[in-house]
């Protein structure tokens, strides 16, 4: 199946689905810390697929850059946000192994980055943490090693201890590495293994 057709079957599917718990759970964050802060968050989607985190961060407030490399995904989430929504989106057509990621209060990358192979994954994994703001948060669901997509190479699924090594300038606050036998979003019988993070950034740091 081409990889148009696969994403768009993938997003009619998945477009009404609630937000991920890991973008829940760096939304709840914030507000507690600075809620006399009158100024606008804004976070980056990355991978922001039919828009199910996109949308709750709009709901709750935040201003949204969402990124994907695919047109159709965009065109699903301009067409299912609220019409009084859309001032707080922007939206970007772009390779997440490319771009470049601006400075934010939260970056979220939900089940995207590891369609990236390896040199790429990582490249954008660092310039995803180096955006972070001191204080800000990076929300993230990634694949581990022993997922069953960890032996194609035009993708990573990385040791958890190697994605805990790359959070030296964090503290995190949310880490869930768990494997389950279940179905992909299309019904594909998929062995899972799943690294669910949020981190603060406690350093400033400068990423290539």
């Amino acid at each position: 199946m081409p990889d148009s057709e696969y994403w768009f079957r993938y997003y009619a599917v998945t477009a009404d689905r609630p937000a991920w718990e890991t973008v829940r759970l760096a939304i709840e964050r914030l507000p507690a810390e600075d809620a006399e802060d009158p100024r606008a968050r804004f976070a980056v989607d990355l991978g922001c697929g039919a828009g199910r985190d996109t949308r709750e961060l709009l709901r709750t407030g935040w201003h949204v850059l969402a990124i994907d490399r695919e047109p159709g995904a965009i065109a699903v989430l301009e067409a299912s946000t609220p019409s009084d929504l859309p001032p707080a989106l922007r939206t970007r057509v772009a390779d997440l192994a490319r771009v470049k990621v601006p400075p934010c209060d939260l970056v979220n990358a939900s089940l995207s980055l590891p369609f990236l192979p390896s040199a790429a994954f990582w490249k954008a994994w660092g310039r995803a943490l180096g955006a972070v703001a001191l204080g800000g948060r990076v929300a993230a669901m990634l694949f581990g090693d022993r997922d069953d997509r960890a032996s194609d190479p035009a993708m990573t699924c990385p040791w958890p201890a190697a994605i805990r090594s790359s959070l030296a300038s964090f503290e995190l606050e949310h880490w869930d590495d768990r494997e389950e036998d279940s179905q992909t979003a299309l019904g594909e019988p998929h062995h899972f293994h799943r690294v669910e993070l949020v981190a603060r950034s406690k350093m400033k740091v400068t990423r290539a």
